[in-house]
């Protein structure tokens, strides 16, 4: 056997450790991926989550007579949809909406993004239109303020003009019966029992 003199046995460990340092590097990156491809793309998380609605006044989409303002989503729990003529997802979930508007369950509010007046009102007269106001945001800006990634987003506002969830990508049936009307019910629910528990006895 030869013996490895005691001043060479450092960079032996030194050697080892590079060696299974790439595989340490690999595993944590592979162990990242793994999580992100779980993560649901409909469900990005926002920044403004749990935070009030942004301060904003948007004048009408053409030929429509109320627009939408900040104040507007206070007081009972609502939706608001940011869509655009030019949005082919945005076409696949508007029966969807219609639906929802027909039932009458919950407001539905549109924030119209980056579209041409004409055709922003030329898409609601021939599709239908389910929002109760409808806000035409021409430069976007109101919808950066929101956090928008990009068409169609939909978001859950609370009674206290709250966000309290978001989801990215058009609405399904099941994505409103599973995930977006339990979350108004909760919310209605919450805001009736702080109500009752702040009433005067």
């Amino acid at each position: 056997m030869i013996a490895v003199p005691k001043e060479h046995r450092p960079q032996k460990r030194f050697n080892r450790l590079i060696y299974f340092l790439p595989l340490g590097i690999a595993l944590i990156l592979g162990v990242a991926l793994g999580k992100g491809l779980t993560l649901d793309p409909n469900t990005l998380p926002s920044a403004l989550l749990g935070r009030q609605v942004p301060e904003f006044d948007l004048p009408p989409v053409k030929g429509r007579m109320q627009g939408l303002s900040s104040t507007d989503l206070r007081g009972e729990v609502s939706l608001v949809n940011v869509f655009a003529s030019w949005c082919v997802a945005c076409r696949e979930e508007h029966p969807v909406f219609m639906k929802l508007a027909r039932d009458g369950t919950v407001p539905l509010h549109g924030l119209n993004y980056k579209d041409q007046p004409d055709d922003a009102a030329e898409w609601l007269d021939s599709l239908g239109d389910p929002y109760t106001r409808t806000g035409a945001d021409i430069n976007g800006r109101v919808a950066i303020d929101w956090g928008v990634y990009g068409v169609p987003e939909t978001f859950v506002v609370d009674a206290k003009g709250n966000i309290a969830y978001k989801h990215v990508g058009p609405v399904t049936e099941k994505v409103l019966a599973e995930t977006i009307l339990p979350r108004v019910e909760k919310l209605r629910n919450e805001a009736s029992g702080a109500g009752t528990a702040e009433a005067p006895r």
